[in-house]
């Protein structure tokens, strides 16, 4: 059974960081390009960071810069460095494959950037 299990987040000011990691089972971690997505109230989940299989990375514009993504096989685990946070950082994270497996949506970690 595949299991996706976030942790890391919470409260931080504006200018903070935080670091969120995922561990995954149930699948074989090395063969799939692993992703973090984000819903903010209100909006459509979306994709802000991919790394691929060979360690390549792509970010969506809004966080291009301050977001970090990483990987460990040897634990599999996906990390997501997050610097500079925003207000508009602000959402519930998730990690999945890229394309994502829909049917295995962790519960996700919330990320609340407020003053």
């Amino acid at each position: 059974q595949v299991q996706l299990v976030e942790s890391g987040g919470g409260l931080v000011q504006p200018g903070g960081s935080l670091r969120l990691s995922c561990g995954a089972s149930g699948i074989i971690f090395s063969m799939f390009s692993m992703g973090w997505y984000r819903q903010a109230p209100g909006k459509q989940r979306e994709l802000v960071a991919t790394i691929t299989t060979g360690g390549s990375t792509n970010y969506a514009d809004s966080v291009k810069g301050r977001f970090t993504i990483s990987r460990d096989s040897a634990k599999n685990t996906v990390y997501l460095q997050m610097n500079s946070l925003k207000p508009e950082d602000t959402a519930v994270y998730y990690c999945n494959t890229v394309p994502a497996l829909s049917a295995y949506w962790g519960q996700g970690t919330q990320v609340t950037v407020s003053s």
